[in-house]
């Protein structure tokens, strides 16, 4: 208790050096800890983007291009399902619903999906949250549209606007669907996954805006189909770009997965959606682990500072050494009083790193969640957590060894004697 008194004076008697320091360490401690909660909060939203789905399925490719284009909304399909296979699927006595989805279109470079009001009742994220609107209701007209927070927010839409859905994935696009205006009847609450930037139709509305295209362009103006006439027409698709299956019981979807992807009629591909995003976890969570690469060295970039400012500190300190060793210290206690005080300043400067990284996020945090749909919760210290500012704090105490081995093997005339 007498060596952490004296360390703890000894450092307010060099309270600038101490408090720079302490600060440098605070620094690197909230940016190792920020960039970890970043971590989690960035790989929960990944696993969260879907849930409650058994199986995916499209043409036949790479499971990873099946969940980018089906479940992100990036890239293409290389071919789409038939209408036939999918019923067939749908209707199978072990499966309990579907979603259908086509893809293809867009308006101002948000991605347009074409789905069922299916899709509101067993779309699930986060665990088993379900999408919830913040005003209006979901598409029921055939020319009826429901947007994503990102799409209101950015374009200033609201329930009643009127949008125009364009050919192709361009953000601008020469190739619009004028004649087969959309209207907004609802807006999403914000997700923080791809449904934030995607507007919703129906299924039957993708067959409407395309009934009159041939080959990418419209039909002549003669011969072109408008929005009234078109709601006369049969309006189930050809094809969908794929779909999403919910089991009665789990334990199928592997029996279910086989018989998709051995499906003869023609080539299919089903996926598990967890599997897939782990996978996916695997490929991009290389630049993760590197950043949190930089930010463990930003931490002994800290230490190192700490441990400079002991060493160059200790010539100066000479005389107290040798005052402390005449009264009656020995090698041993100058030891202890050097390697605490390394202690004091590591847990010092990790305390204030904690205080930092949390007023940091709770400043953040709305930010985060309205712009970029990126939910940082703040929680607790978890065991990882834990371990991590343990082990910079031993780090800091071995460190602290190093100055106060040299102070120990220092004698009581070294101390004494003046250097010129």
């Amino acid at each position: 208790m007498k060596t952490l008194q004296l360390a703890w004076r000894s450092l307010r008697n060099r309270r600038t050096t101490a408090l720079l320091t302490i600060s440098a360490i605070a620094v690197s401690v909230a940016l190792l800890l920020g960039v970890e909660k970043m971590r989690s909060a960035a790989r929960e939203g990944f696993s969260n983007t879907v849930s409650g789905v058994d199986l995916i399925v499209g043409a036949r490719s790479g499971q990873l291009n099946l969940l980018l284009y089906a479940v992100f909304r990036v890239g293409d399909a290389t071919a789409n399902v038939s209408w036939e296979s999918y019923q067939k699927i749908a209707r199978h006595p072990d499966v309990s619903w579907t979603i259908p989805i086509s893809l293809g279109d867009s308006h101002r470079g948000f991605r347009v999906m074409g789905t069922t009001p299916d899709y509101f009742r067993h779309y699930r994220f986060a665990g088993d949250r379900e999408m919830r609107f913040a005003s209006g209701k979901p598409f029921a007209d055939l020319y009826d549209a429901v947007i994503g927070a990102d799409v209101a927010a950015q374009l200033g839409y609201q329930v009643g606007s009127a949008i125009v859905i364009a050919h192709g994935l361009g953000n601008v696009s020469f190739a619009e669907h004028e004649d087969k205006p959309f209207t907004v009847v609802g807006v999403l609450e914000r997700t923080g996954t791809p449904i934030d930037r995607t507007v919703h139709v129906g299924l039957q509305a993708i067959t409407a805006i395309h009934i009159d295209w041939q080959s990418g362009m419209q039909a002549l103006p003669g011969a072109r189909v408008s929005a009234e006439q078109a709601r006369a027409l049969d309006l189930t698709p050809q094809s969908i770009t794929a779909f999403m299956v919910g089991m009665e019981s789990k334990v199928m979807t592997f029996t279910m997965q086989r018989a998709i992807n051995e499906y003869r009629q023609e080539p299919l591909l089903a996926i598990i959606p967890g599997v897939a995003l782990t996978q996916m976890w695997n490929l991009v969570g290389i630049a993760d682990t590197a950043l949190m690469i930089v930010a463990a060295f930003v931490v002994l970039a800290g230490l190192l500072g700490m441990l400079t400012a002991i060493l160059t500190s200790l010539n100066e300190r000479r005389r107290e050494m040798a005052i402390l060793r005449s009264v009656g210290a020995g090698p041993r206690h100058v030891f202890t009083l050097l390697v605490t005080e390394a202690g004091l300043l590591a847990s010092a400067g990790v305390a204030a790193g904690i205080a930092l990284c949390y007023g940091l996020i709770f400043a953040a945090q709305p930010v985060l969640e309205r712009r970029f749909g990126i939910f940082l919760d703040p929680g607790g210290l978890r065991s990882y957590d834990l371990a991590i500012l343990g082990t910079i704090i031993l780090a800091a105490i071995l460190m602290g060894a190093l100055p106060a081995w040299r102070a120990y093997r220092n004698t009581l005339s070294d101390g004494l004697t003046i250097r010129v």
